[in-house]
């Protein structure tokens, strides 16, 4: 593992030997960039088809196109452990979204394996068939020829349900933090909704990247008006920003107000004077030491209950996508706010809601009546 890195690795459920292959897998993912909680979710991923095919006898380097898709119903029939203590409750079932997505990674690992001489390269050709691209995405480049408009396609897959982008109305969001009890807890909602940012990209945030002031040219930087800095790099709670390039984010004067209270909240933890991350720990053990994901997940939990909402973290930066685009602003300018790579990755925000298909109705049946006139 490359110094100072975290990462994960698959053991064996009995005498928790490491699993070579599937831990060179995860290790190939990290050095190719990907996002820490990418690897931690292919890590379950991959350690349950693993643990399945040891529990069934299977060689997981020899799987078969028909295995596979046993495995892949298996994912939906069989129950997931309780969540409770105890044991009991109602069962629960993963969806079919869940089960594709699953299986998607195991064709990445298979692939991996193939390239690796892990696995023979006949399966390759047995997981993906040819699609052609009849509509293509906006920015798509077919080739001279079209040569580029078939593609493979996995083969594997569940019909799932699209169920659309989870999102917040800017009233749920004002409730939100109306039930907030600390300045911090306040400014990081505010955050997320001022920015769009990915809550990995909030967590990895440090003290030099906020540049709040009118003018910041003292600091050596360019960029008027008060912003924050999001930039990829190692950070000691392994939060991770998604995207490559580095982006300044305009902000408000309301998120620097709140700022100013979180930093007056934070003095008074002694151990946070040496934590450079923005967001720390201030009521809870360890104290001083960068929040991470788990512990915002809890405390969003806490709001959510507290405002009586389903909340969190990435629905808000879906939120102020959504607004965005409802106010009129280009879709580029958003798309550049929320750090894509590609405008491609704007469709999910571009969403109605019930208002405006209900005024879409009424304004088409005003005119026919009055054409019926």
């Amino acid at each position: 593992m490359t110094k100072g890195k975290t990462g994960w690795v698959i053991v064996g459920t009995d005498d928790y030997a490491l699993h070579r292959e599937g831990s060179l897998f995860l290790s190939g993912l990290r050095d190719a960039g990907r996002a820490y909680n990418t690897e931690r979710t292919y890590a379950g991923r991959a350690a349950l088809y693993l643990s399945y095919c040891t529990f069934h006898r299977l060689d997981w380097a020899q799987i078969t196109v028909w295995q596979l898709a046993r495995f892949m119903h298996w994912l939906v029939e069989e129950p997931l452990p309780s969540r409770a203590r105890s044991g009991g409750g109602p069962e629960r079932f993963r969806d079919e979204n869940t089960a594709n997505a699953i299986v998607g990674t195991v064709c990445e690992f298979l692939n991996f394996g193939i390239r690796m001489n892990w696995v023979e390269p006949e399966l390759a050709g047995q997981l993906t068939e040819p699609r052609y691209l009849r509509y293509l995405p906006k920015g798509f480049n077919p080739g001279e020829n079209g040569q580029h408009q078939t593609v493979r396609s996995r083969l594997l897959k569940l019909r799932g349900v699209d169920s659309g982008i989870e999102w917040l109305t800017v009233e749920q969001i004002a409730r939100l933090i109306d039930v907030t009890r600390h300045a911090r807890d306040r400014f990081l909602v505010l955050l997320l909704w001022c920015t769009g940012m990915r809550i990995g990209e909030a967590l990895g945030l440090r003290r030099e990247d906020m540049h709040l002031l009118a003018d910041s040219q003292a600091f050596g930087c360019q960029v008027k008006g008060p912003h924050v800095h999001v930039q990829r790099r190692l950070n000691s709670n392994g939060a991770w920003a998604k995207s490559r390039r580095p982006r300044a984010i305009p902000v408000t004067a309301d998120l620097g107000v709140c700022y100013a209270d979180y930093l007056h909240e934070r003095s008074e933890v002694l151990q946070a004077n040496f934590t450079e991350q923005v967001l720390v720990n201030l009521f809870r053990e360890p104290l001083g030491q960068a929040m991470t994901y788990s512990g915002v997940k809890g405390l969003f939990d806490r709001l959510a209950r507290r405002a009586d909402l389903i909340a969190r973290p990435h629905m808000i930066r879906h939120s102020a996508a959504t607004e965005w685009i409802r106010q009129g602003t280009d879709r580029s300018v958003v798309s550049d706010l929320l750090g894509h790579m590609s405008e491609s990755s704007m469709a999910p925000y571009v969403h109605v809601d019930e208002g405006s298909r209900r005024a879409a109705v009424e304004r088409a049946d005003a005119r026919r009546r009055e054409m019926a006139r």
